[in-house]
């Protein structure tokens, strides 16, 4: 594995917030679309012998977005879970965070991704067994994509690691985001960074859910605290440019979150209904300041699912509301690239809205991602029967597909 690594300065100075930790690497054991690929000579079977379309021919998004289908077009929107894709378990088993964890990739499955060939796919803790068992899951789940997927993770750095905090990984571990911000020196973020998109590209990943753009402004918040790099706004902005650009370094894409600030907060959105009580120009003078200096340098930005009481009126939470994305995103602020939600499954949501209305809302709302819905087929079809049915039009579909074709290098 090939890690690019730091200057000396910004390497001494990171000793003070990395700890090394080792382990055995394991090999994954039964069938899987490797083990068949490798038993037929690497003929690659598993996926090929199902009615997967091929668009190699096509190398520019515009090629590309000509020649999907309605229904592959609205599967693009989606990034989910592979245990999605196993329609053995139920929705609630395959949102588990610890159980029931996909860590190869059945042959079954090439039938689920052509059926519904999403636009990528996002790993945890639980899919995570050893080294040579990630390369095989990542490449297999990309073999299985018609379309090249999004292969994103959270790694953060610190308590957000699901690599790093792997036993069985040799990988360099920071205390936390805020231990680097703490050091005054963006190189140390950049350094940050370039040690985590080192080691993720080496494993398939393609986008890191990180930087955690936050101020951390709230001492009784559970959700962010140390994950974010302090509670300056102006540090932090420096924090999170320099984090992408080592992450950039290295050929690995991040997304800045969680628009439009959840560090002053109390509750958790995980569980259910959190609200932000700061107007709107009051955000701009802290929370949102992260956000919008680094507009002009993140690969995508993703949408908390708090509620501005203050600063929206159509009440609805930050991720399915089109005042606050499409009006002050998009609109005030000027970002035209990808836009994603946080996890839909997540009690504000799922407990309030269910899959399939959450996931057209988000849509209305400006995002192009929807995130891991709790019932991944109730809200594609949701999504589906919106276009059909002209809710939702052509050419929106179209832009947010092609923003996330770009994302992919298309």
């Amino acid at each position: 594995m090939k890690i690019h690594v730091l200057g000396c300065a910004a390497a001494g100075v990171l000793t003070a917030v990395l700890m090394l930790t080792g382990g055995c690497a394991t090999t994954a054991a039964g069938k899987s679309i490797s083990d068949k690929a490798a038993a037929d000579g690497g003929a690659q079977k598993g996926a090929e012998t199902v009615v997967k379309k091929d668009f190699s021919a096509y190398k520019t998004a515009e090629q590309l977005l000509e020649h999907l289908t309605l229904e592959e077009k609205v599967a693009q929107l989606f990034v989910i879970r592979p245990e999605q894709l196993d329609f053995s378990l139920t929705p609630a088993q395959s949102q588990e965070m610890y159980k029931d964890g996909l860590k190869k990739v059945p042959e079954r499955f090439a039938q689920a991704a052509a059926d519904y060939p999403v636009g990528g796919f996002i790993l945890f803790g639980k899919n995570i067994e050893s080294p040579e068992q990630l390369r095989a899951l990542t490449s297999d789940l990309a073999r299985i994509s018609a379309v090249p997927p999004v292969m994103a993770v959270d790694e953060e750095g610190g308590r957000v690691a699901r690599l790093a905090r792997s036993e069985r990984f040799f990988l360099p571990q920071f205390k936390n985001m805020a231990a680097v911000g703490r050091t005054g020196d963006p190189e140390n973020a950049r350094g940050a960074g370039q040690i985590i998109g080192g080691y993720l590209l080496s494993y398939g990943f393609t986008v890191d859910f990180a930087p955690v753009a936050d101020v951390n402004t709230n001492p009784e918040n559970i959700v962010i605290g140390n994950r974010a790099f302090g509670s300056d706004p102006e540090v932090a902005a420096g924090m999170v440019r320099a984090f992408l650009s080592g992450l950039h370094s290295t050929g690995m894409k991040g997304c800045i979150k969680h628009f439009p600030g959840h560090g002053d907060t109390k509750g958790d959105t995980h569980a259910d209904y959190v609200a932000v009580d700061k107007s709107w120009d009051e955000l701009k003078r802290c929370e949102l300041i992260p956000f919008v200096k680094n507009l002009d340098v993140t690969d995508c930005v993703m949408v908390a699912h708090v509620t501005l009481t203050k600063a929206a009126h159509d009440g609805y939470p930050a991720s399915l509301s089109r005042e606050l994305i499409t009006g002050r995103l998009r609109g005030e602020l000027g970002y035209d690239g990808v836009v994603l939600t946080d996890a839909l499954a997540m009690g504000a949501i799922e407990k309030n809205y269910g899959s399939g209305e959450a996931a057209v809302l988000a849509f209305e709302a400006g995002n192009d991602i929807l995130l891991m819905p709790m019932d991944f087929v109730a809200a594609y079809n949701a999504v589906l029967e919106a276009v059909r049915r002209g809710r939702i039009s052509m050419r929106r579909l179209d832009q947010s597909v092609m923003r996330i074709l770009r994302l992919k290098d298309f």
